[in-house]
């Protein structure tokens, strides 16, 4: 083989830089990168060959920009949320073998919905999928006018024309928790609120009707909370000088449940010998042997695969998709897929003494 100088170190190998390393023209070099007739095979070898020494990868988004098409999923996703992370690894997962690339734009403490989303369209992404957005009905339908845009998490009523939903049934996963708290002898089981979070309403629903539903309306007890170990810390407080105290909790999501825990740990009181816990969402968190937490699972690998399904069938003209999902008894809009979430018991709830 020719020898051919090296690639300056930082620059990034061309189509010409593994022409001159095989001794072939960069005509002859493009047509073997892009796997066309025109090249014997050991030429082809010859190009390859080259093109790992020197580390050259083809550019996919250039090849694909020229195409008219990015084939790019935009994902919003929140930066503090062990769900969204979940969410963001199962979309991996299902987004590739369907022929697309991710691309990543964060909700952090100093960048908003709008900038995440600024930046997705900034990088020509062709559909929108974003998990438990917190924009008004109306951006969301301005988006979806647009291009195609999935929410994940969060259920929108009415109906926003043209925008597809992949959300868990969160008030049926409250009732598990009450029914399995309740069956275990508790009567007395507070709830710790998420506010204005998506899910938060179907959470609080969830709640009042399964304590409704045991006779236990009298009980029924909601402090403010929130999404994060902080707000669960904060209203795990206020239960730790209750009197009386409530037998079980259940909290908003996981975070605000491992503020719960740390703050009774710290106080004196045993989980799950002087008070029950149960979190939301099954995340990784929940899973870690030193907290083991009893939750309620959002079946997560079903609904990043229905929300790539749902954006890739609207891209590629079939907006039938993936239909599952669909709980009976709920008036559910078309577009919308519901899933039903299952209760997994960990080691913070047992019968109240």
């Amino acid at each position: 083989m020719p020898a051919t100088p090296a690639v300056p170190d930082g620059k990034r190998p061309t189509l010409a830089d593994v022409a001159a390393r095989a001794g072939v023209s960069t005509a002859l070099v493009s047509i073997v990168m892009r796997g066309a007739k025109g090249a014997g095979a050991a030429t082809r070898e010859r190009v390859l060959e080259a093109a790992r020494e020197i580390g050259y990868r083809p550019d996919a988004r250039a090849r694909l920009l020229r195409s008219h098409r990015s084939r790019l999923l935009g994902v919003q996703f929140g930066l503090q949320h062990p769900f969204h992370s979940d969410l963001v690894e199962g979309i991996y997962a299902a987004a590739e073998p369907a022929g697309y690339q991710i691309a990543l734009s964060a909700v952090a403490a100093g960048r908003g919905e709008q900038r995440a989303v600024e930046t997705l369209l900034d990088d020509r992404c062709e559909a929108l999928i974003l998990l438990g957005p917190q924009a008004p009905a109306a951006r969301l339908a301005e988006l979806a006018g647009q291009l195609p845009v999935v929410s994940v998490a969060r259920r929108l009523r009415p109906a926003v024309p043209g925008l597809e939903v992949v959300r868990t049934a969160d008030d049926e996963g409250a009732r598990q928790a009450v029914d399995h708290l309740v069956a275990l002898g508790h009567r007395d089981i507070a709830h710790i609120d998420g506010g204005r979070a998506p899910g938060a309403a179907d959470r609080r629903r969830g709640y009042r009707t399964a304590m409704n539903r045991h006779g236990l309306g009298g009980h029924i007890r909601i402090l403010p909370g929130g999404l994060t170990e902080e707000d669960g810390a904060a209203a795990a407080r206020v239960l730790a000088a209750a009197r009386p105290r409530p037998t079980a909790v259940m909290a908003f999501n996981d975070r605000c449940a491992t503020g719960v825990l740390d703050t009774f740990l710290r106080s004196g009181v045993a989980v799950p010998g002087d008070i029950s816990v149960v979190g939301f969402d099954d995340t990784h968190l929940a899973r870690l042997a030193h907290i083991d937490l009893t939750t309620v699972g959002q079946d997560i690998s079903r609904l990043a695969g229905l929300a790539v399904d749902r954006a890739v069938a609207r891209l590629e003209g079939r907006p039938e998709g993936r239909l599952e999902g669909r709980l009976e008894g709920d008036e559910i809009p078309a577009g919308e897929q519901v899933i039903a979430p299952r209760l997994v018991v960990r080691g913070t709830t047992a019968p109240p003494r």
